[in-house]
Order: C-alpha cells, then sequence, then structure tokens
C-alpha cells in the first residue's frame, strides 16, 4: 500500500532585490516582522537553485499571523541577469503579493513615505473589500486588501 504524498503549508515567497535594508524597512512598515538576515552560498545552494556557485544574501519576514513568510534576497554571485520589477499587471509569471491591512488608507500614508506609489486606485469590490496595487521600493507590486464588515 502506498501513501499519497501531501501538500503540507506555503512555505514562503521570494523575491529578489538590489537593497535589502530598503525592502526590509518597507515590509516592516507594513507589519512584517524581520525573522533573520543570512549570507547562504556554495555549491550545495547552487545545486538547488541551478545556479552553481553562488552568494546570495537573504532576510526572512513573517507576517503577524506567523503563517505566511517573505524570502528577500540579494544576488552578490552570479549577477542578476533580469529585471521584471516593472512589469505591468498583465505580464507573465509572478505577479505580486496581497496582504490583508486592517486600514488601507493608514497603510497607504505610512507606505507612501517608503515611496511607495499606488498604481490604479483603492477600489471597492461588493460589500467585501477594498483593494488596490502599490508599487514599493524597486517597483515591486504589492496588494493590499481591506476586508469590509467583519472589523
Amino acid at each position: 500500500m502506498t501513501t499519497k504524498s501531501k501538500l503540507l503549508r506555503m512555505d514562503n515567497v521570494g523575491i529578489v532585490v538590489e537593497s535589502l535594508d530598503e525592502v526590509i524597512s518597507f515590509f516592516t512598515e507594513l507589519g512584517l516582522k524581520l525573522e533573520g538576515r543570512a549570507m547562504v552560498e556554495g555549491e550545495w545552494a547552487g545545486r538547488v537553485t541551478g545556479l552553481g556557485t553562488q552568494r546570495v544574501e537573504i532576510a526572512m519576514m513573517v507576517t503577524p499571523d506567523g503563517h505566511s513568510r517573505l524570502e528577500i534576497s540579494r544576488f552578490l554571485t552570479p549577477p542578476v541577469v533580469a529585471d521584471h520589477r516593472n512589469a505591468p499587471v498583465n505580464a507573465l509569471g509572478y505577479l505580486r503579493a496581497m496582504f490583508t491591512v486592517s486600514d488601507i488608507d493608514e497603510t497607504l500614508i505610512r507606505l507612501r513615505k517608503h515611496g511607495a506609489q499606488l498604481v490604479g486606485e483603492v477600489v471597492q469590490y461588493e460589500d467585501s473589500y477594498r483593494l488596490c496595487y502599490i508599487r514599493g521600493p524597486e517597483g515591486l507590486l504589492i496588494g493590499l486588501a481591506e476586508q469590509l464588515g467583519n472589523k
């Protein structure tokens, strides 16, 4: 009898950036907590990514509920080969991370101090959510959602 493997959880979403400090500051302002920073290097890491020998500085951030993590990476070697940070919202591939906040307007005020810019406008979806997309540091696309009615 064989047992079927099952998915246990999503561990994290990874983002590659140029400035770890700037991006950590932005996500800290959003409400994530820095769990730790480390240097990941050597051929063992390159075997996972397929990049060969690599040297990457990473920061792991966690949401307040402890269930979701964001791994922010800065590649020292090999060098970055592509830049998708300013791709439009209809570009193929990974697009954005969406975060639920308690007050979208107040969150926007705080994040604008860290360079965030509204992509379109804040819209309301039925009586359920207020939603928007912002561009954070380095052009990262972030979604914000405020659940209505259950405050």
